[in-house]
């Protein structure tokens, strides 16, 4: 073998998935596109330099002609034709077996987001992908409790999400050097399972997150081209839909699809990285380019409106599904009152979603498949998708997609609080290896913890004055740490990386220099 090395802890079965035949298709991969890779990223410090300087961006003038052009993807392949109801989760056993049975049309088997990259957890993953495409995932808990996939009908379509472009994964080594955490991701799934799929009469399919733009689309029709040669796939045979949640990446919808050519199925509206990524790309553009409180910016805000209309509007004149965003509610089966409200909320963004023309939307929590199924049934009836559902009313403006001061709501001290506590609350968690947490009846991953910390970067730095009339400073937001610490402490009790996580987001929130991703210095704190 080359020079591959794996540098992690071990882990059993890991020899499942870590076989020399894997490990040299992932090496082919890495010295092929990790280079091409690199490239990008540093472009896209460029770009991010480019909209800083002119304080805005607009649709690009060089790319008009695929706008313009008449084209479409590819129909949608089995088991992508009707993706009414899709649950998310991480590629944890238990969580696994329960999205596997839900009922839901898609399961987004979550590599990214909603897992931390501990290597224990990067190969967990995979092992329990694996054993999910063969129906053979099962397990017992301590107490003898067996979880087991349902025998009595189809389950949902299995599609992975790999890390973004971004992360790096440093427990196994290419000519010396960390591979590219996404194409490990991307790579294991497909060397054990794209075969199997297909001979099951499904394939292999992604989420594809975190993208910038089309040319990074298009290093991923490069990646899925060499990969089918190698496995000896049909061309095309791997899809991939991918979330629109980077404010760039807004404006090369149509430029996305077109570059991931053949691969292409759909798009997603990633709606809480989205919020992040407008904060980050315009964090000191001004105070027009200030958010309210994160509670407070809805999917009904003008700017989220036209973004949501757009993807809609995109994806049906070229032939690819548009999916809906997160509902993040955790149904309560204690509290009839609050479970009845969450419930509620679900059920007018689903009603929303599939009266503006999503062909299906995501849940977080097996009790939300119900209440999506019924608002998208109320539509769809018996069609699987709205694919016919032409959106031409819809000419979104690059002002439209960037109002953020059209967005209500206030920025206030009850709001700072939140944010403080979420991430910090998520982080400890993340730290210990669980990348999705319960917090106030809210499923939060990764994205609403950046969502929270880069909005108390911005409101440092922009002076924002508070309801309180407080206006937001270091020294301001290091007492409320400290108060939302010592509340976590005596409501929760002592959480195990707690003083790790409060380091970690005062270094994130408090920097001089934005972090682009707070991802990246956690994961130099985990195994």
């Amino acid at each position: 073998m080359s020079d591959v090395r794996v540098e992690g802890p071990e882990v059993e079965r890991a020899g499942e998935v870590l076989t020399p035949e894997a490990l040299e298709f992932l090496a082919d991969l890495q010295r092929r596109f990790g280079p091409q890779r690199d490239a990008l990223l540093a472009a896209r410090a460029t770009r991010r330099a480019e909209i800083a300087t002119a304080r805005w961006l607009d649709f690009r003038p060089e790319t008009a002609d695929v706008r313009d052009g008449d084209w479409q993807v590819p129909p949608p392949p089995p088991g992508l034709v009707d993706r009414r109801v899709e649950i998310t989760g991480p590629t944890e056993q238990k969580m696994a077996v329960n999205a596997l049975n839900c009922g839901a049309d898609v399961w987004l088997a979550d590599l990214e987001d909603a897992n931390t990259p501990h290597w224990r957890n990067v190969v967990t993953g995979q092992l329990v992908l694996r054993d999910a495409v063969r129906r053979q995932l099962a397990f017992s808990t301590p107490e003898g409790r067996e979880y087991r996939l349902r025998d009595d009908g189809d389950l949902p379509t299995i599609v992975p999400r790999p890390r973004g472009w971004h992360l790096p994964e440093r427990h196994l080594l290419v000519d010396g050097q960390p591979a590219v955490g996404a194409l490990v991701d991307a790579g294991l799934y497909l060397f054990h399972n794209a075969a199997e799929q297909l001979s099951r009469g499904s394939g292999p399919y992604f989420y594809l997150p975190k993208m910038e733009g089309h040319l990074e689309a298009g290093l991923w029709r490069l990646v899925f081209d060499a990969a089918e040669r190698s496995l000896g796939i049909p061309e095309g045979s791997i899809r991939a839909t991918m979330l629109v949640e980077t404010i760039p990446a807004a404006f090369e919808m149509e430029e996305m699809l077109h570059a991931l050519g053949s691969h292409a199925t759909g798009l997603n509206a990633g709606r809480w990285d989205y919020l992040f990524s407008v904060i980050k790309v315009f964090r000191e553009a001004g105070p027009e380019f200030v958010l309210p409180d994160r509670a407070a910016v809805t999917m009904t805000a003008p700017m989220m409106r036209a973004y949501t209309d757009q993807l809609v509007a995109v994806c049906h004149r070229r032939g690819a599904m548009a999916i809906g965003g997160m509902a993040a509610a955790i149904p309560s089966r204690k509290d009839a009152e609050a479970n009845e409200r969450a419930l509620a909320k679900v059920r007018e963004d689903k009603t929303r979603e599939a009266g503006d023309g999503f062909d299906g939307s995501w849940v977080a929590h097996p009790d939300l498949v119900p209440v999506c199924r019924e608002a998208f049934d109320a539509v769809l009836g018996d069609r699987p998708n709205q694919l016919d559902r032409q959106r031409p009313e819809v000419s979104v403006t690059a002002s439209q997609l960037l109002d953020v001061a059209g967005v209500p709501g206030g920025r206030t001290l009850a709001g700072l609080r939140a944010n403080v506590e979420v991430a910090i609350r998520y982080l400890a968690a993340w730290l210990g290896g669980n990348g999705a947490v319960g917090i106030h009846g809210l499923m939060e991953d990764a994205a609403t913890a950046e969502i929270s910390r880069s909005q108390v970067w911005q409101w440092v730095h922009a002076g924002v004055e508070l309801d309180t009339g407080e206006t937001v400073t270091e020294d301001l937001v290091r007492r409320v740490v400290a108060e939302e610490v010592e509340n976590i402490t005596t409501g929760i009790g002592e959480l195990p990386h707690l003083d790790d996580a409060r380091r970690l987001f005062e270094q994130v929130a408090l920097a001089d220099d934005f972090p682009d991703f707070l991802t990246l210095p956690a994961y130099e704190l985990i195994s």
